[in-house]
């Protein structure tokens, strides 16, 4: 039984190595799960059931078993490169096919799917139109779109900015006209004279700015704000215009709206502006939206203008990706707007050890393995991910290293039972 025993050391300590070198081939591939090797010893069967004088006929390799511990996170300049901080596969199909892999390596394909190296569409669940993001089952179609889209023409726009109370009114648009009473006491009134604002003439207004909005066609404007204040306390009037156009009533003057303040510099009316109506000479539709000045100050410091926003956008051109802890993706336009595409889907097994190797970084289901649970990142058992990241390959070279040694002398070992059974024979052989 020495040859039998033997060579089954032979062969255990021959298929070690080779575990011990496939991790040291795949210590820089990233989601690589190292294996280790396990063995078992083997003996022959008893006809009468006596275990006190048996001997074992050799060892066989019982098992390979993968380790699913975690490997290190490294960053990457790729926003697409996500690693899993905890448990879960990514979901990845091919033609039908789905198989599971650590490895996080996408990228876009020309039509804006997101896949790994071998073309295989990473799964998840596509935002709907309205940007939120649906709870169904995961699919192929996190799809990127590298432009918006439409235009969307300006429909509201704000400002939030605070007046100066210090500055002095701008008496040139006043008049003032005095007559007398029943009681004999003369009487002032102010009037407001627009006729008189230039948007050109700096001298016509205390102070101004800008803002761009965009009409159906998607092509920008800049609308104005012009602010003018008035002889009585706490009032303003504000002109605006278009493209340097003074915004004009039915009589052709120039119109504005009269803002009134209380005495602690808040806005008491207009409670609601007029919708602003311009037309335009780009062959798109006329201009129409409301302006929301509900956040404008009156103070004693100097003019500033904190926050102008409006909600219209041309269309623009994909700038970049980021996915967030959660697995939201998110695509960034150069016009400024943000998409949410969807959230990228992991799954679980209850035995991970049962899943088969097919190469490339990914597995496939098997019976030994169960089902497949899918879950959304960072919740759960699920794991959290990290974009413009990979995870390394958990491999310990040290440790494989020694491995080397160890079935090495294994291997020698069980060479020279070989040997010395042979002289043993030898020596019975010689025998005369």
């Amino acid at each position: 039984m020495a040859f039998q025993q033997g060579l089954s050391g032979l062969n255990s300590s021959s298929k070690a190595l080779d575990v011990a070198g496939n991790n040291i081939a795949n210590a820089s591939t990233v989601g690589f799960k190292s294996s280790s090797s396990h063995f078992a010893d083997v003996y022959g069967a008893s006809l009468q059931g006596s275990t006190g004088s048996q001997i074992g006929i050799g060892s066989t390799l019982s098992a390979v078993m993968q380790q699913f511990t975690q490997g290190n996170i490294t960053s990457t300049n790729n926003p697409l490169d996500i690693a899993i901080n905890g448990t879960g596969f990514f979901g990845l199909s091919q033609n039908g096919s789905t198989t599971y892999s650590r490895n996080g390596q996408f990228h876009l394909d020309k039509d804006g799917y997101i896949v790994n190296d071998q073309g295989r569409k990473l799964l998840g669940v596509l935002a709907n139109a309205s940007g939120s993001i649906p709870n169904s089952q995961p699919e192929d179609m996190l799809k990127v779109d590298f432009v918006t889209g439409r235009p969307s023409p300006t429909t509201e726009a704000s400002i939030t900015a605070n007046l100066d109370s210090r500055l002095t009114p701008a008496t040139q648009y006043s008049e003032t006209t005095s007559d007398t009473n029943a009681d004999g006491v003369p009487d002032t009134v102010t009037a407001m004279d627009p006729t008189s604002f230039d948007p050109l003439d700096s001298d016509t207004y205390n102070t101004s700015t800008a803002m761009t909005v965009y009409d159906s066609l998607g092509n920008p404007h800049t609308l104005g704000y012009y602010f003018v204040k008035s002889e009585i306390p706490n009032q303003w009037y504000m002109f605006t215009t278009l493209d340097g156009a003074v915004n004009v009533d039915g009589a052709g003057d120039p119109e504005f709206t009269t803002m009134n303040f209380s005495s602690a510099g808040v806005l008491t009316s207009p409670a609601t502006m007029p919708t602003l109506n311009y037309d335009v000479a780009t062959g798109a539709d006329p201009m129409s939206f409301d302006l929301n000045v509900s956040n404008i100050t009156q103070f004693g410091s100097p003019f500033a203008v904190n926050d102008l926003t409006q909600d219209g956008f041309t269309p623009g051109n994909l700038a970049g990706i980021s996915v967030s802890k959660d697995g939201i993706i998110q695509a960034r336009y150069d016009n400024g707007q943000t998409r949410d595409i969807g959230l990228v889907a992991l799954f679980n097994f209850r035995n991970p050890n049962g899943l088969a190797s097919i190469g490339n970084n990914q597995w496939t289901e098997t019976g030994e393995s169960g089902q497949p649970t899918p879950g959304n990142p960072n919740t759960g058992i699920f794991g959290v991910l990290q974009a413009s990241a990979i995870e390394e390959s958990n491999v310990d070279l040290t440790a494989e290293l020694v491995n080397l040694i160890v079935h090495q002398r294994n291997y020698q070992a069980s060479a020279q039972s070989i040997k010395t059974q042979d002289q043993i024979l030898q020596t019975l052989v010689n025998i005369r």
